[in-house]
């Protein structure tokens, strides 16, 4: 006979299954998931949605995530654990390479930068904590966006009125992120060179920790003699020093 889930268990499933979908999922599949049987899965469903953590979608017969799981994610992204771990490694990346850092996690097709260490005598950055850029046109966002299933990478980008530049630069259409994120993944890093601002280049790594969608990048100028293998190194270096602290290592 199979052991019953706690309620809290079972809760915490289903948000960590939803926040892993691209789109709403009809709740046999959480409740398949989760291992609770449908009806029950109905009665805990409508009390998370009762306090916003889940929302039901009529019309498809699906759930999703609501604004209060939304706002916890928010929450933990600007303040803990992640920013709090990081912001050691990455102020001695910045002393490695003399150039600013910053840390970045994934929010819908969006990245949202939650830790910037600032090199001294280096411009000002438009990646500031707080900021949010969109994904496909970021060395952080195509890190992450190079791990993430396929599936969900066309959820995310559809078709090309999905797309949206700020330099004319960057892929504009699903194929052409697709052979980008193939080559990033193949790479293990990512790059962008004037699409976010033109002048500044940047080379990210995304973290390896599991359910975690983030990305360190290092941002400099272009014309700065800089060895962009060095920059690689050292950002793949502060990478694995996050992911070891993460697992608690």
């Amino acid at each position: 006979m199979a052991r019953p889930v706690p309620a809290a268990t079972a809760t915490l499933r289903a948000l960590r299954f939803l926040s892993g979908q691209p789109v709403p999922v009809p709740a046999s599949r959480i409740a398949a998931e989760i291992g609770l049987p449908r009806s029950s899965t109905y009665h805990l469903l409508a009390a998370m949605a009762e306090e916003d953590f889940v929302v039901h979608y009529p019309d498809d017969r699906t759930w999703g995530l609501g604004v209060g799981a939304w706002e916890v994610g928010l929450a933990f992204a600007q303040q803990e654990p992640l920013a709090r771990l990081a912001r050691v490694p990455l102020a001695r990346l910045v002393d490695t390479l003399g150039q600013s850092a910053h840390l970045a996690v994934l929010h819908g097709a969006d990245v949202l930068y939650v830790l910037e260490e600032r090199a001294r005598g280096r411009p000002s950055l438009v990646t500031d904590v707080g900021v949010r850029l969109p994904a496909h046109l970021t060395a952080s966002g195509r890190a992450i966006l190079s791990t993430l299933p396929r599936p969900q990478v066309r959820a995310l980008y559809p078709t090309a009125s999905a797309f949206v530049t700020r330099t004319d630069l960057g892929p504009s259409t699903p194929t052409q992120l697709r052979d980008l994120l193939g080559e990033t993944r193949r790479r293990g890093h990512a790059t962008e060179d004037g699409e976010v601002t033109p002048g500044f280049r940047s080379v990210a790594v995304p973290l390896s920790a599991p359910a975690v969608h983030a990305a360190v990048a290092v941002t400099w100028e272009s014309g700065a003699d800089l060895a962009e293998d060095a920059v690689v190194d050292a950002v793949r270096s502060t990478a694995a020093t996050l992911d070891r602290r993460l697992r608690g290592r």
